[in-house]
């Protein structure tokens, strides 16, 4: 699986539950992280946003640790990826889809998520386009040599939910075509979140939404390879091949 997200705690927080689920199956998985979070409000004890930065990256490491999964944090603007010119993080995106050569990607939708973030947003829609193109050989023909080829991903998911988050601007969300039994690892979700100390404002408020998701994480399955009936899944590796 590869997962693209926006900020350092996304990862938890979006994705948490089901990461450490199939990562506890065997599941290679590997998550990109756009920005280093610099732009959030909670700041812990940083006095500039290179102190920031690098207490979010550290953070997120932890966080991919206890979730079993590796990750990476680019160098994207927080706050700004709707500004970025538009072909540099798919770019950046294909060139990992065609590296890691991943079944499945995980984003968000251009809905932003269960929070409408601009920026959740953005990393959905340069996550789709690249989930499209990394199959495509004239698309970024430069990054193509012996060692790296094109790659067709089989599955591409959105996160969703069932609920709206109170005092937010409404958004439209994508309607769930996977529910995902997460279980004990609800538990390793919230710890992941925790992990991540210059967010510690928010830990009760992320707490008290978490645990009205009753266990599971929810998924729009947006594209397929493959084109078949849609049909309510349990698992996000039915019917994928080898």
């Amino acid at each position: 699986m590869l997962v693209v997200t926006a900020h350092p705690d996304d990862e938890a927080g979006g994705f948490g539950g089901t990461l450490a689920l199939y990562a506890s199956r065997g599941v290679e998985i590997h998550v990109v992280c756009l920005t280093a979070g610099t732009a959030a409000r909670n700041r812990g004890a940083a006095n500039n946003n290179e102190e920031l930065a690098a207490m979010r990256r550290a953070e997120f490491d932890a966080s991919c640790a206890l979730l079993r999964v590796s990750g990476e944090v680019l160098e994207y603007p927080d706050a700004g990826l709707l500004r970025s010119p538009l072909q540099e993080p798919i770019a950046d995106l294909v060139l990992r889809i065609r590296r890691y050569k991943p079944h499945i990607v995980l984003t968000f939708g251009p809905d932003g998520g269960l929070t409408g973030h601009m920026d959740h947003a953005m990393a959905g829609v340069f996550a789709s386009l690249a989930f499209q193109w990394a199959a495509r050989s004239e698309r970024f023909a430069d990054q193509l040599t012996a060692d790296l080829e094109i790659h067709r991903a089989q599955k591409l998911y959105w996160n969703t939910a069932s609920f709206m988050v109170p005092q937010r601007p409404p958004v439209a969300l994508s309607p769930a075509t996977a529910t995902i039994e997460i279980g004990e690892f609800l538990e390793t979700k919230i710890r992941a979140f925790k992990q991540h100390l210059t967010q510690a404002p928010l830990f009760t408020f992320f707490e008290q939404n978490m645990r009205r998701m009753a266990s599971v994480e929810l998924f729009h399955l947006a594209a397929l390879a493959e084109p078949r009936p849609l049909e309510l899944e349990h698992d996000l590796l039915a019917g994928v091949t080898p």
